[in-house]
Parts: C-alpha cells; structure tokens; sequence
C-alpha cells in the first residue's frame, strides 16, 4: 500500500511542478508573438507548441495519479512517450546537422573565420533559401552586432574575440589586400563584397552565412546536450507514471493492492486428504 501511495504522490507532485512550467511557456510564446522582432517571433510556434503539450500531458498525469484514474493515466503515458520518442528523435538529428563547422584560427587573432562548406549540407541548404537567408540577415542587422565593433582599431582586432556573425558578417576576411578602398590581385571572393557602407558591409558575403551557421550549430549543439539531460528525467518520470498506472487499474479492479486474486481450478493436492481426515475425526468423537 505504502508503494502504491508514494509513486502515486510522486508522480502527481511532478506533473503539477510540469503543469506550472507550461504557463511560461505559452506565456513567452504568446509575448514573442507580438514582438517586433524578427528572431524572436520565429519562437512562437514551437513555444506555444511546447508549452500546450506540456500542459495538456501534466494535466492528464496529475489527475490520473491523483484521483487513480486508469485512462487519463493512460494518456499521459502516451502523451509521454510521443514525446520522449519526439525529443530523441530531435536530439540525435540535432547531433548529425551539427558536424562540422567551428572555423579555422586566425594566425595572431583571438577570433576564429569560418567557411561555407565546413557545415552540414542540409544546414547548407537552409541557408541556401533566400526566404530563410532574408529572414537571418534581418536578425544579424537587428542584432546590430556590427555596431558594437565599428569603432575597433587595428589593435583592437588584434586583442578582442569575436562572434561568429561579427567575424563574417562585420569585416572582410582577414586574408583580404586593399589599395584605395579596392581589393587588389586573386583574392577570396569575399574579398570583393566587402563595402564600408554600414547598411552593405559584408552581409552578402559567404562568411556572413557561415557566420550564421556557426551561431546556429552552436545554439542547437549545446540545446542537444540539454535535450539529452531532459530525455533522462522524461524517462524516470514514465517509470514512475507506468507504476501509477498499474496502481490505478488495480484500484479500479476492486482487489487491494498486492492481493493475488487468481482462482485455482484444480484443489491443492492435500484437499482430499484433509477432508477425508475432518469427517474421521467427527465420527470418533
């Protein structure tokens, strides 16, 4: 009894914890929905997404284990694995499009420079669309990385880090030669869409999207190795929502816990024996 009330417990008391995580969610997603914000508005939907499952699983989960309702438990352990299948399917695509990349060092730099074709080609081919590549120049300039370094001098970029939409979105490759504002013998083509003029810079650039991607690859490699932390506890939390369930239906059966409650269809071998031995007795005395 004492098993069936402590997993019933724990389970109702994480789902509410889980029920009350969702609000922020929705929250944010409803907020980012309003925001002006190119980069933030692409988060509402997966948020809101996020956040309406959240509540719509913990709900089913803590109504179930705190009343020992079999089939709202029942859609919560299903709601649990698609989720926990989901979130492993995300997590091990995530780990594959983020081989690659991290650019090469800079010879007496702080800062790193990263090429195109370091990245996965189905990063590659994200970029490669010119809804989503408008959508990422519009968050780099409303960023305004760029403006954060403008007044670098020479020794500045000597001395300081950058980021990777500062090093190939803000500034020509390092490898670039000019002569009066203009890029002089065989040179990256990069080289060449490079212009001083704060709204051109080098955002046509390929480092510019390679930049982008490696802020990408960064983000989504370490929500990966977050993903995986999650993907342990959501699968604790199914242990205990399993051992929930079997309470639930146990309850539901009209048996108390841990009766077994199996008929036999055949006496024990003694049966016989025993009763031959009673009436015996009752006809001696």
């Amino acid at each position: 009894m004492y098993h069936q009330r402590f997993s019933n417990t724990v389970i109702g008391y994480l789902n509410l914890l889980t029920l009350l995580a969702s609000v922020p969610l929705i929250g944010g997603g409803l907020w980012f929905a309003h925001s002006s914000t190119t980069c933030q508005s692409a988060l509402q939907m997966p948020l809101l997404a996020l956040g309406f499952v959240v509540l719509l699983v913990s709900l089913a989960g803590f109504v179930g284990a705190c009343f020992g309702v079999a089939w709202a438990l029942w859609l919560y352990l299903f709601g649990m694995l698609t989720l926990i299948v989901g979130l492993l399917g995300f997590t091990v695509f995530g780990f594959a499009v983020t081989v690659g990349g991290g650019g090469e060092q800079v010879s007496g730099r702080v800062y790193r420079e990263f090429k195109l074709g370091e990245y996965s080609s189905w990063l590659k081919s994200q970029i490669a669309d010119d809804k989503n590549w408008h959508t990422a120049l519009a968050c780099v300039v409303g960023s305004k990385a760029c403006e954060k370094i403008t007044t670098y001098t020479p020794l500045d970029y000597l001395q300081h880090d950058l980021t990777p939409i500062q090093s190939g979105c803000c500034k020509p490759p390092t490898s670039c030669t000019y002569s009066g504002g203009m890029a002089i013998a065989a040179q990256d083509g990069d080289c060449y869409k490079w212009n001083n003029a704060p709204n051109i810079l080098c955002y046509g650039c390929e480092s510019c999207k390679a930049g982008v991607l490696e802020q990408v690859r960064r983000s989504w490699h370490k929500i990966s190795v977050v993903n995986v932390i999650v993907l342990v506890i959501l699968i604790a939390i199914y242990a205990i929502g399993c051992c929930a369930f079997r309470n639930a239906r146990r309850a539901d059966s009209g048996y108390p816990y841990g009766v077994n409650h199996m008929s036999k269809i055949n006496p024990r071998w003694d049966y016989y024996w025993s009763r031959w031995w009673r009436d015996r007795r009752e006809q001696l005395y």
